[in-house]
């Protein structure tokens, strides 16, 4: 019922080394086999919104009819196959009863019943040849397949438009989840690959649509139940923060991206680093410090390209170069720009980006697994004290505020932003009253010491690479008087979010 598999891009100059590993020896020996497949959904996409993909696909000789509906751990899918009677080259009928009875099946057939009859048509087809061979690891068997081939969608302009495609599968045979993820530790990642777990109906999808990239995921609410133990809640709170992480992530790595999903990819970060530190000494998976060091890494390699859209987006940017521009109408300077960032990309496709992705997946399904035991502390009264403390230490901060210098400042910024995704991950639990009592003041203090933050950024970066010229003065001179006002404006902020709580 359930398809447990990881999918990895493969970059040209490791195809032939990847091929060689997945063709392995006589025992057992590899196979190869054509899949051509098209895929059906309706022309507004109802069943991809819906997380489903629905194919007819012919393996060889026959044709299968597949199902498969979205999982929440980027690792997991609902999956259910029917094997048709039809051997030839013609594309069989479609029938979605053939899924009657599957919970895939149940969630299809009820989306169809409010659409019109014959509401799907096939939107775009694969053409691929796969090599496969089983591999058994100590915690289980899984399934090698390589592709190799196209996605196929008619195009605007009344030709094909097909997009290669090349990457390796893992997917379970037996066993544990975590076979899949040992196999791709260990071996994916010595072979260059990187994680993607869009599927290619996901990328199908989007050339049919004429679509470059899938869109920015921001950060999904967390519904944690009253009487979870520490292990229940660590697992919903870290699959929270995949969710927003791999498909941010999946598309940086591409090399086609906006500066949203870098934003929001750094954002699902931070939210992992404070849900370490929230159930820090609650439960195992907390307390290794690899999955804090690789997130923190990354997110600090990460800061300079993130740096530098905040510099050229903030609302003030704008008005210094109008200024600029009232002065020296010929040549109005952009700020000063630190030195070139290492490409998002590479930063995602490399070996530590790459076990952030794993180790995070393989925590999440360690979790998934743990036994619960009665006598096991109850996760709300931990966390009340938690968050009690956490409240008590920033707000003593904000008391002092205009005694702390910039890394302390910046340093209350990010203990709120702590606190406030924290107080988002416990919100199942507690009372509204208890949550605004801890949380008050807390969005307005944030906003106004980031765009504090960015002007002390500009300032450095300014300060560091500017010339010597008028303009390059006129530059330091606004920027430092906007800083200034905006240090003034914190005070009855801070005065407030000290006496709250």
């Amino acid at each position: 019922m359930n398809e447990i598999e990881l999918k990895f891009q493969v970059p040209a100059a490791r195809r032939e080394a990847l091929r060689r590993w997945v063709a392995g020896g006589a025992n057992p020996p590899a196979r190869r086999q054509r899949l051509q497949a098209a895929y059906f959904d309706t022309p507004e996409r109802d069943l991809a919104r819906a997380g489903l993909a629905l194919r007819l696909r012919r393996e060889g000789p026959r044709w299968v009819q597949t199902l498969k509906g979205a999982g929440a751990d980027g690792m997991t899918r609902l999956e259910h196959n029917v094997a048709l009677g039809d051997r030839g080259a013609a594309l069989p009928a479609l029938e979605a009863a053939r899924h009657a009875g599957h919970p895939a099946g149940e969630r299809l057939l009820a989306l169809l019943a409010t659409l019109p009859t014959d509401a799907l048509a096939c939107l775009f087809r694969t053409d691929i040849w796969r090599l496969k061979r089983p591999l058994r690891t100590r915690r289980g068997v899984v399934e090698l397949a390589f592709d190799e081939g196209y996605l196929i969608a008619d195009g605007a302009a009344g030709g094909p438009q097909r997009l290669p495609v090349c990457e390796l599968e893992i997917e379970l045979l037996s066993g544990a989840p975590q076979a899949v993820l040992e196999v791709a530790q260990r071996h994916a990642l010595r072979l260059g690959l990187w994680l993607d777990q869009r599927t290619k109906a996901q990328r199908g999808d989007m050339l049919a649509r004429a679509e470059a990239m899938a869109p920015p995921v921001g950060a999904r609410p967390v519904q944690l139940q009253r009487g979870s133990t520490p292990a229940q809640g660590l697992h919903a709170v870290l699959l929270a923060c995949l969710q927003q992480i791999l498909p941010n992530a999946s598309q940086l790595a591409d090399g086609l991206f906006v500066p949203e999903h870098l934003h929001q990819l750094r954002v699902g970060l931070r939210r992992l680093r404070s849900a370490l530190a929230l159930f820090k000494g609650l439960d195992a998976a907390a307390d290794d410090e690899t999955l804090a060091e690789l997130s923190a890494a990354l997110f600090r390699s990460l800061g300079a390209a993130r740096d530098g859209d905040v510099q050229r987006d903030s609302p003030w940017s704008a008005e210094l170069a109008a200024a600029l521009r009232a002065h020296w109408p010929e040549a109005a300077p952009a700020l000063a720009s630190s030195a070139p960032a290492e490409s998002p990309a590479l930063l995602l496709r490399g070996r530590s980006g790459q076990m952030l992705l794993l180790t995070l997946m393989s925590r999440i399904a360690e979790l998934a697994a743990e036994a619960e035991l009665e006598a096991k502390a109850k996760l709300k009264p931990v966390l009340r004290r938690r968050l009690q403390r956490w409240s008590e230490v920033l707000r003593a901060d904000a008391k002092r505020f205009a005694a702390l210098d910039e890394p302390q400042r910046h340093r209350l910024r990010k203990r709120i932003k702590r606190l406030r995704y924290a107080l988002e991950f416990s919100a199942g639990l507690f009372e509204p009253g208890e949550l605004k009592r801890w949380s008050r003041g807390l969005a307005a203090a944030q906003q106004a010491l980031g765009e504090l933050n960015d002007l002390a950024l500009a300032l450095r970066q300014d300060g560091r690479d500017g010339g010597g010229e008028a303009r390059h003065f006129f530059a330091l001179g606004w920027l430092q008087a906007r800083h200034d006002q905006r240090l003034r404006e914190l005070a009855p902020l801070m005065r407030k979010l000290a006496k709250q709580g």
